[in-house]
């Protein structure tokens, strides 16, 4: 017999995501996952409209990343990766050296995107050291985003609007530009730019890189812009030898309907990050890439190496899940995939259009964003969303879904119909 998950003892001793320990959100006991449901302790059956944040790409209990983990468990769980290398982490740097964008060469294997991120602005500091640059130690990127929730990725997320204004006093300061309000729909307003190249032009001597999200902007709203302003700034900073990271934590691995969204500008970064969707949501695992000249100035650097080495870099656990994950990608039909759920998510969520309460509905790739014109009642409106067997987390005015490839047409119907009846009701 199956023993009971103790909520009580949740509620009272264990931190969840940005909760509280006073009045803490609810946490529904999980007992299974399979394919897109999540079947609950009671036997409630929800379609999983999150992918557990960005990343379970092809479901739950997939039998091929199931039989990759099981198959390297047999072999050896971990060692460590000073001094000693192993084949699933050799063959998941080739894939990713074939998928990501031309000219990224070198890579990093990190713990989770957000140390990914703290990874990639080491190198950028590092590379500019290397260079010569001894005061080129800060960073430019636009308002909105987020890149994490380490020390290092809070100072480039929006210092405002952002989860982290708390800590704005006491984190390293940066420089920040509006963001591009160009939808990718519209015509490109060069004008957007402006700001950016008076910055660079003004202040380069102090300036590493720019840090961005491409394309959507995730947890700092959910917003898309268009693709021009990351062509045309990368030009920019290539003009005065500022690098361009790409943070592709969240939008890599084909979510936006390309592998990566640096494609839909046509560009390689100088580094990228990636994480999320990267084990196909089965284990913590990241990557920061660079391009060979970035790897070669940050070897000139004085301290010859980059430094950093986490202690659990490379797991072939997560590697072995990773590999699985990419060659499900790679063989399948991914592309199509995002491509009916796009029109799926177009379809279904248009009617929120009509209600007073929503001020705006988008959708992009595999993502769909209905924006409220008022913070929503998490703990309320999950609630409801349940009673539809839907599993969706808005925070702010936000109610999104980043559905999973595999998802079946009927599933995103009643997925965006449910969304649909429980805005209604609000």
């Amino acid at each position: 017999m199956t023993k009971p998950i103790d909520v009580k003892f949740d509620e009272q001793h264990i931190w969840h995501p940005y909760t509280s320990m006073q009045s803490p959100l609810p946490s529904y006991p999980v007992k299974s996952a399979d394919g897109v449901r999540i079947k609950l302790e009671d036997g409630t059956e929800l379609i999983d409209g999150m992918s557990s944040w960005w990343s379970v790409i092809h479901g739950y209990n997939h039998p091929v990343i199931n039989q990759a983990i099981t198959d390297q468990l047999g072999k050896m769980s971990h060692v460590m990766f000073g001094g000693l290398t192993h084949s699933p982490a050799i063959d998941l740097c080739k894939k990713l050296v074939e998928l990501t964008p031309q000219g990224l060469e070198k890579v990093f294997l990190a713990d989770s995107g957000s140390v990914s991120v703290e990874v990639a602005l080491k190198m950028a500091i590092q590379c500019q050291l290397g260079r010569g640059y001894k005061n080129r130690n800060k960073f430019v990127t636009i308002k909105h985003g987020y890149h994490g929730d380490t020390f290092g990725a809070m100072a480039v997320c929006d210092p405002v609007n952002s989860m982290h204004s708390l800590y704005s006093d006491i984190l390293p300061k940066n420089y920040f530009i509006d963001a591009p309000k160009s939808k990718p729909s519209d015509t490109f307003d060069l004008a957007e730019l402006d700001e950016l190249k008076t910055l660079l032009q003004n202040s380069n001597e102090h300036i590493a890189a720019l840090i961005l999200e491409p394309v959507v902007q995730g947890a700092g709203g959910m917003r898309f812009y268009h693709p021009d302003f990351i062509r045309e700034a990368k030009l920019i900073c290539e003009q005065y030898g500022i690098l361009l990271i790409a943070d592709e934590i969240a939008t890599g691995f084909g979510r936006t309907g390309k592998m990566f969204a640096c494609e839909h500008a046509q560009i390689t970064p100088d580094i990228l990050c990636l994480g999320k969707a990267i084990t196909g949501g089965y284990m913590t695992l990241a990557a920061t890439l660079c391009t060979d000249k970035v790897a070669l100035d940050i070897s000139q650097c004085e301290a010859g190496v980059l430094m950093h080495g986490p202690t659990f870099m490379a797991n072939p656990l997560a590697c072995a899940a990773a590999n699985a994950s990419l060659n499900l990608l790679m063989t399948g039909d991914w592309f199509a995939q995002v491509q009916q759920i796009e029109l799926g998510l177009r379809r279904g969520l248009q009617p929120c259009l009509e209600l007073e309460t929503v001020s705006d509905v988008r959708v992009l790739g595999a993502i769909g964003v209905v924006e409220m014109k008022q913070v929503v009642d998490v703990a309320k409106i999950q609630k409801q969303f349940i009673e539809y067997g839907l599993w969706i987390r808005p925070f702010g005015k936000l109610v999104y879904v980043m559905p999973q490839y595999v998802i079946s047409e009927q599933d995103l119907t009643n997925l965006t119909s449910g969304i649909v009846n429980t805005l209604k009701a609000l």
